[in-house]
């Protein structure tokens, strides 16, 4: 199953930009799964396992280095990329 997701990453520090940056270099490493960004979120579009294994890691992660980290996601039941 194909699915999309809106993310937005709001870490509560100074240095915010690099840590959001970050994230987003990590999600870039999963060859199937298509990323595209913008000025207020990510998009995430692909294969639905796929997406939730990455992340479950990759959010983990943030919060065992910044745990007062915020994260808004917004999922949708098929992919559509091009559309949000």
């Amino acid at each position: 199953m194909e699915i999309s997701v809106d993310i937005s990453m709001y870490p509560l520090q100074s240095e915010y930009e690099a840590a959001i940056s970050a994230f987003i270099e990590k999600l870039k490493q999963e060859p199937t799964v298509k990323v595209s960004c913008n000025e207020l979120s990510t998009q995430l579009h692909g294969d639905y396992r796929i997406i939730m294994k990455m992340l479950e890691e990759e959010i983990y992660s943030v919060f065992k280095e910044i745990p007062d980290s915020i994260f808004v996601l917004k999922f949708v039941g098929h992919n559509r990329e091009g559309r949000f």
